[in-house]
């Protein structure tokens, strides 16, 4: 029961953590919190997918670049979702990629908020 709840919750922080850059990133839409559930399951999936496929393949680049190219990677994983979900869009790349920034450090202070949450209980 516990995990099913950790995987809810971080769905859920998943989604807020969109409408929150969308909130203060121009350019980076999201229409709705069920549009925001919805693009966090597909950005999962597309990560899951591609993102493991071309974080593979680049592995060398990402070592020779010290892993700036895995901020390119993200930005791109986040744009691909963003053309599968209706009411979920990216205007550009530079957008993509301030986006995936904030979305990374929002997502893990809501995420360090939860298990600091968690452990109290």
């Amino acid at each position: 029961m516990v995990p099913m709840i950790n995987l809810l919750l971080g769905w859920l922080a998943s989604a807020l953590s969109l409408l929150i850059v969308a909130y203060f990133v121009p350019g980076f839409r999201v229409n709705s919190f069920v549009t925001a559930l919805i693009a966090a399951v597909v950005i999962g999936l597309v990560n899951g997918t591609l993102g493991f496929v071309v974080r593979l393949l680049t592995f060398p680049l990402r070592l020779l670049t010290l892993g700036l190219l895995s901020l390119v990677i993200n930005a791109v994983m986040l744009w691909i979702a963003s053309y599968f979900v209706d009411g979920f869009h990216i205007d550009s790349f530079v957008t993509a990629l301030i986006g995936s920034i904030c979305l990374s450090i929002v997502n893990w202070l809501l995420r360090l908020v939860l298990h600091k949450s968690d452990k109290k209980d």
